[in-house]
């Protein structure tokens, strides 16, 4: 169905139109619904007002959904099968719809948002006064603590909060963003205790490799995919699904997909920015490249298994294991997923997936050198 404004609002409220999102979240919900296992249909926000923000949210407005194909390898088998998306029904863009966004906002039970590397960055130019006006706050925190504060003058319920977005907590470190920014804006003290205690934060993981897009909406992705999502009382899921998993314990799919997996792609890129690769270079080539792949794999072995180690020996041989199917998954032939686009956002990628395991490592093992990944946090990144 065709999205419009006169559409009765959907429950799931998105933040975010990027392909990792289109291939993981939304796929995850619309599989849901085909057996009644989701919590409804998805409203897709568009955060920034570029014209390929607008040509996305056109795109998703138009019936018939959107394709994700997925590629690769899967328990020793081939998958190569394309899956059609249903579950986004409406589309906004928060420069020219943020009345209709601020109405989505009061009637959703559930808020993802997966809105980049530095998204969580605050803006000068946003103030107290945007609260009860036409005009959407430029950062995604103020939109959101706008939004937030119509839904409690609203009288709606608390809601639960899904942040998708690499950072370590992340649930926790967006609701203190926001408590922050409403105290900074002299909000008042029944508002930041709803947001402190009334709505639901989740911290959550999210690991698939989208390799790239289908234009002018869709992905090419590969079958692994993980949700996890640290359990709370009183949150509602989006849905139910068998590669969402709801843990007592996030910290450990968090630093095995953070330290392995993100730190390695980020690796092979300053690799490839250092040597002056071809721009067209994916991953799947550099694991091929023995240089790179010596030096990919020393980092691994040397500077980060070693960690892992010095949690215990389950957790050692849960990241061995774990590393196995990260070579395995960046040999994948069927991905072209290139380092050029790992490269985005560089420097904060490196301050995000370098400095923790660093700083873990002068905890658990203090005489661990870690020379590569101290020489690329101390010098910086060169492009």
């Amino acid at each position: 169905m065709t999205a419009n404004p006169t559409l009765q609002h959907n429950p799931i409220l998105q933040f975010g139109t990027s392909r990792f999102l289109q291939a993981h979240a939304d796929l995850f919900v619309s599989e849901a619904a085909q057996a009644n296992q989701a919590l409804g249909n998805i409203t897709i926000v568009q955060t920034t007002n570029s014209a390929q923000g607008a040509a996305r949210v056109a795109a998703f407005r138009q019936a018939g959904g959107y394709p994700v194909r997925i590629r690769g390898w899967q328990d020793g088998a081939e998958v190569d099968d394309e899956r059609r998306v249903h579950a986004v029904t409406q589309a906004w863009q928060t420069g020219s719809d943020w009345p209709q966004v601020r109405a989505a906002a009061v009637a959703a039970r559930v808020i993802l948002s997966n809105t980049g590397d530095t998204g969580y960055q605050l803006s000068e130019s946003d103030h107290a006064g945007l609260l009860d006006g036409e005009v959407a706050p430029h950062s995604f925190p103020a939109k959101l603590l706008v939004l937030l504060h119509g839904r409690y003058l609203a009288g709606a319920a608390p809601i639960t909060i899904y942040p998708c977005e690499l950072v370590v907590d992340n649930g926790t470190v967006l609701r203190e963003l926001l408590v922050s920014l409403a105290r900074q804006w002299q909000l008042a003290a029944a508002f930041i205790a709803y947001l402190e205690t009334g709505c639901v934060w989740i911290n959550s993981l999210v690991d698939r490799i989208v390799s790239e897009p289908i234009e002018p909406i869709g992905a090419v992705a590969e079958p692994y995919a993980l949700w996890a999502i640290e359990a709370q009382p009183g949150m509602v899921l989006p849905c139910s699904h068998p590669q969402l998993v709801v843990t007592a314990s996030l910290r450990e799919y968090e630093q095995r997909k953070l330290f392995l997996l993100n730190l390695g792609h980020t690796y092979l890129a300053q690799l490839w920015l250092d040597r002056g690769s071809p721009a067209s270079m994916t991953v799947r080539e550099a694991m091929q490249d023995g240089a790179m792949l010596a030096a990919l794999d020393a980092l691994w072995q040397d500077e980060v298994l070693p960690v892992f180690a010095a949690m215990g020996a389950r957790e050692g041989e849960a990241a061995a294991a774990y590393l196995e199917q990260v070579k395995e998954r960046f040999n994948n032939p069927f991905l072209a997923h290139r380092l050029a686009d790992i490269a985005q956002n560089h420097g904060e990628k490196i301050r995000r997936r370098m400095a923790p395991v660093v700083t873990l490592a002068q905890q658990l093992c203090p005489t661990l050198a870690q020379p590569q990944l101290r020489a690329l946090l101390a010098t910086g990144v060169q492009q």
